[in-house]
């Protein structure tokens, strides 16, 4: 709709021939702005503070990792260069992914005394993260050197690293090393040695690029075009940067064996017992529509002299795979963790389509070493396959199937030696229940390097967030999986956020554990805990409270970063739409704030799709998380003397294959109600409200401005505006644009930015990978908008993808933001007719 007593402008079409002369003078004003600018002093105060460090608790429980990070990147390591291959983004120098998240030292921190070790890295080291053996004496990790990627390895008990000379590691997929299973070598992934220069550009196109189809369906994700393969050169140049050679490294030594013979290895998975592997292999005809992940494959398994056993699988080109299916034939095969050498995998049933009514989706298969007869099928299921989770001792496992028709999930529990006996229903609940959440399980290594689930008898072990109405208390539980009941050992007290982080012993010795706690106050920092008996005089527990009282040690001293933060206040507010559904947002109030102000407000969100209003409804957060702020987040704003209603609640509540006919109409009565809300508790001034989004957020805020007068103004981030330009589904909507587009259409802003009667600033990344939100979304919105009469500005990132990342990035998305809502939100005049006269303030408390 649009405004009270206003007129649509005139549309697009006509309106390009008549303002062209407009276009080009906004782009000339624009041009002169074009430098980086930083926001205010405060803000930037913030961003420049040290990250808190990450930590790693070793398998042995007995040691602590710790790894400071630097800030964020700049410009200039945005701008290394760089190859868009298929999907990868990849750094020609080293051989590895052009960004990549890294560390840059690594600290021995032992639990049994507290004392610390520095590990003695290269000045400039740049390391990722490290990956234990089963029994906590080594960690693994690579050091992006300036032409290398670097495998080294850390003596735990020493404190000593050292790098394996002669390891030159391919790294665009995954970590370029895995743990074999005997836990003293490492499995390689190398480029290969002597393998000469890069394919040269060809200073003549040798031909045309040719693509041709002939009758089949499912062309998927709609991708820039750089971003997949273009011709004939890029495609040698992905041959030779993903082709890499097998080796096997020994850790004590640094002695290198040769394995395989270059090829481009997808994956290289070893068996438990370390004599077979899994190897996926790439391989031509490649496409210039789709990703890497999608090429041609061979599937096979091979014996420990590198010999080919039998073919599991030759996967074709996945062009053919419905939208939110499946590929037909094997798919996500691994080994049985605690057999030698069994393989398991899953084939669809119902030919990957969802769409399609079938009694049974999917089935498991497992096939033995020697792999002499075929593979025996073990279970069918209902629905989609989603995960496995094993258990040490014998075949029980427990299995996840996801029904998409209601979001729903099952698990089930199934003893493969068993398979005549009906597997047992353990939990059954919507995708998005958080209430009734029973957990994530917990996993112990075993000495081969594989995980199981921690499993003491019949009970195994759950941690989860706890959320409730009140908001998220993470808890600890033991469940028994004959009597189907669970048992609270561990749950976080009201006055901070206390999380599960790890047992320090198994069997006898679990029965203490690491947490890390926060509170509004007091930064994240880790601590012991141990179950004992109940405290004499104490009172009986309440219904989902912990069992056993217990006591706790701190372990790391973190300080607080950024203590001018602990003036902002949080609420979680809870609402209702005008339909009934129930809603939450989380309140943030600037530092100083006085209760009753009314202030200019910042609605952020992201749009979720709901089966059913009771769990669109529910509360996820903690008003006792210690606040951070980072990167270009909106909680800056309060910096600026806003209001910040942030992860405001916007269901979209509907059957999968019509959520979408009604998205419109929901998110408007989301945002109203969220306003309301605000307005009615005397922080928000009715007349000043900005919104703002990212992703799928930045495609819900052009939609409001188009279909609503709810809002001031707006900002887009990094969104898909016109749908009809990428057909072939978005977000839950399987349907195409061929099937539904009238659905297309409506949905589109760009083709309803006549009714953008609101300014809208819209920024994206110039190099924006995300399959969907292609840059050229955000150039045709505005220049529709402008077209049209509107008020815009458009920012493009130089060097940035979906997220930003560069600092000057971060601090100019800052300023751009921040300067557009002060100009049409906190400095707006009155409107003309206000959509709603504004409630008595009421107190904040």
């Amino acid at each position: 709709m649009t405004g009270a007593g206003r007129l649509p402008r005139v549309g697009l079409p006509l309106a390009g021939l008549v303002v062209g002369g407009l276009l080009v003078a906004a782009g000339l004003a624009a041009a002169q702005e074009s430098y980086y600018h930083k926001p205010s002093d405060a803000v930037v105060r913030i961003l420049e503070a040290p990250p808190l460090p990450t930590v790693w608790l070793s398998p042995a429980r007995d040691v602590l990792l710790i790894a400071p990070k630097d800030g964020y990147p700049t410009l200039a390591d945005l701008a290394e260069p760089k190859l868009k291959l298929a999907g990868l983004r990849v750094n020609p120098v080293t051989n590895g992914p052009q960004r990549a998240a890294y560390w840059t030292g690594l600290t021995v921190k032992r639990l049994a005394d507290g004392t610390e070790s520095r590990v003695a890295l290269p000045d400039s080291a740049r390391i990722g993260g490290p990956s234990w053996s089963a029994d906590g004496k080594w960690a693994a990790f690579t050091n992006t050197a300036k032409e290398s990627l670097e495998l080294w390895v850390l003596d735990v008990a020493r404190a000593s690293a050292r790098r394996i000379p002669g390891v030159r590691l391919n790294g665009l997929l995954g970590a370029g090393y895995a743990w074999m299973p005997d836990q003293k070598t490492l499995l390689v992934r190398l480029v290969p040695p002597n393998r000469g220069a890069p394919p040269p550009t060809p200073a003549v196109p040798p031909g045309p690029d040719v693509q041709e189809a002939s009758g089949k369906h499912g062309i998927g994700s709609t991708y820039e075009r750089r971003d997949v393969l273009e011709n004939a050169h890029d495609e040698e140049l992905f041959d030779y940067y993903m082709t890499s050679s097998i080796a096997l490294v020994d850790v004590s030594t640094g002695a290198i064996t040769r394995f395989a013979k270059p090829d481009l290895y997808a994956a290289v998975i070893p068996s438990p017992d370390g004599a077979h592997f899994i190897v996926e292999r790439i391989h031509r005809p490649y496409s210039h529509l789709h990703p890497f992940y999608r090429f041609p494959r061979e599937v096979e398994i091979w014996d420990r002299d590198g010999h080919l056993e039998k073919t599991l699988a030759s996967l074709p080109l996945a062009d053919q795979i419905p939208i939110q299916g499946e590929p037909t034939g094997p798919r996500s095969y691994g080994w049985r963790p605690t057999a030698p050498a069994t393989l398991v995998y899953v084939e669809a049933l119902d030919g990957g389509d969802p769409s399609t009514k079938v009694p049974n989706r999917d089935r498991i298969l497992m096939w033995a070493a020697p792999f002499s007869d075929k593979a025996a099928e073990v279970l069918r299921l209902k629905e989609r396959f989603s995960g496995i989770a094993w258990t040490d001792s014998s075949g029980l496992a427990l299995i996840d199937e996801y029904d998409r028709e209601r979001r729903w999930l099952k698990t089930y529990a199934f003893d493969v030696a068993t398979p005549s006996v009906e597997p047992r229903v353990i939990w059954d609940l919507s995708e998005n229940e958080k209430y009734k959440d029973p957990g994530n399980p917990l996993y112990r290594p075993l000495g081969n390097g594989y995980s199981v689930l921690d499993r003491d008898g019949e009970w195994i072990y759950l941690a989860g967030p706890g959320s409730s109405p009140a908001g998220d208390r993470p808890f600890l539980d033991r469940f028994n999986l004959r009597m189907l009941r669970a048992e609270r050992l561990f749950r976080s007290d009201k006055a901070g956020y206390e999380s599960f982080a790890g047992w320090l012993g198994y069997g006898a010795g679990r029965n203490r554990f690491l947490t890390r706690r926060e509170s509004p106050q007091d930064p994240p920092n880790f601590y012991v805990r141990t179950i004992g008996k109940p405290e004499a005089g104490a009172a009986a527990p309440g219904p989902g409270e912990a069992q056993w009282a217990t006591t706790a040690l701190p372990v790391t001293r973190f300080t607080d970063p950024t203590p001018q933060l602990r003036a902002i206040t949080k609420r979680i507010v809870t609402y209702k739409r005008a339909d009934g559904t129930p809603l939450s947002f989380n309140l943030y109030l600037p530092p100083g704030y006085k209760s009753g102000t009314r202030l200019p407000t910042m609605l952020w969100a992201y749009p979720l799709e709901y089966s059913d209003a009771g769990t669109a409804g529910q509360v996820s957060g903690s008003e006792r998380r210690f606040v951070t702020i980072s990167g270009a987040s909106p909680l800056f704003f309060l910096f600026d003397g806003y209001a910040v209603l942030d992860n405001v609640a916007m269901p979209v509540i509907g059957h999968p294959d019509s959520v979408y006919n009604t998205y419109l109409d929901q998110i408007v009565a989301d945002a109203k109600a969220a306003i309301d809300k605000a307005v009615e508790m005397g922080v928000t001034d009715r007349n000043r409200v900005g919104v703002a989004g990212h992703s799928h957020g930045g495609f819900m805020t052009a939609n409001l401005l188009a279909h609503s007068d709810l809002f001031r103004a707006g900002i887009a981030r990094s969104g898909a505006y016109n749908h009809t330009i990428r057909p072939f589904g978005f977000q839950s909507e399987r349907r195409t644009f061929f099937e539904a587009p009238e659905s297309y259409i409506r949905l589109s802003p760009t083709l309803h930015a006549n009714q953008i009667n609101e300014p809208l600033l819209l920024i994206h990344g110039e190099e924006d990978a995300n399959p969907g939100t292609v840059p050229l979304q955000s150039d045709l919105l505005y220049r529709a908008v402008v077209g049209t009469g509107g008020t815009a500005r458009l920012v493009m990132l130089p060097l940035e993808s979906h997220g930003y990342e560069a600092k000057e990035s971060i601090e100019h998305t800052l300023w751009e933001m921040m300067n557009w809502f002060d100009r049409y939100v906190k400095e707006a005049p009155e409107r003309a007719a206000a959509p709603a006269a504004s409630q008595a303030p009421t107190a904040v408390p």
